[in-house]
């Protein structure tokens, strides 16, 4: 059990497209439970809103979250991110390819998807990849992390 779980607000009510596409890009996935808003014919407090998300708890390669569709007095940014810490270049190019989709908000490793969402795709050992004065110059220079670019930057 998770103690501690991220609850994300999609301002856009793309919710359900959202935690659908994660749980295609992340393995060990799951939707766990779905509520959806009442019909607003019931109650003018859900007007606009029904079909969307309540609440919706989902797991993403075996982390826990919650999301809902919220409206659009709340929006993503760049205060908070998911970092991602990866194996090898490999799993770098695979995130980068899948989660990249606003150029213009990439640098040293962190991407923003197409919901909105700022994510820090790294190498596990970044630590160790950032040691120099000179690993870290090439990293600033970076979008995405380049492994054997900084190992060389020694």
């Amino acid at each position: 059990m998770n103690k501690i779980v991220p609850s994300l607000w999609f301002a856009d009510n793309n919710c359900e497209e959202a935690i659908n596409y994660y749980i295609k890009v992340f393995p060990n996935s799951t939707l766990d439970d779905v509520t959806y808003y009442p019909d607003e014919k019931l109650d003018e407090h859900f007007e606009g809103m029904t079909g969307k998300i309540l609440t919706a708890v989902f797991h993403l390669n075996g982390q826990k979250f919650m999301a809902l569709d919220g409206g659009p007095y709340f929006r993503f940014n760049e205060a908070i991110s998911f970092t991602i810490e990866c194996a090898d270049q490999a799993e770098i190019d695979y995130y980068w390819e899948k989660l990249s989709h606003v150029p213009e908000a990439e640098q040293c490793g962190w991407v923003k998807d197409k919901f909105g969402m700022s994510w820090q795709i790294i190498p596990k050992n970044m630590g160790e990849l950032t040691r120099t004065p000179n690993q870290v110059q090439a990293m600033m220079k970076m979008k995405k992390i380049d492994i054997a670019e900084l190992e060389a930057a020694k």
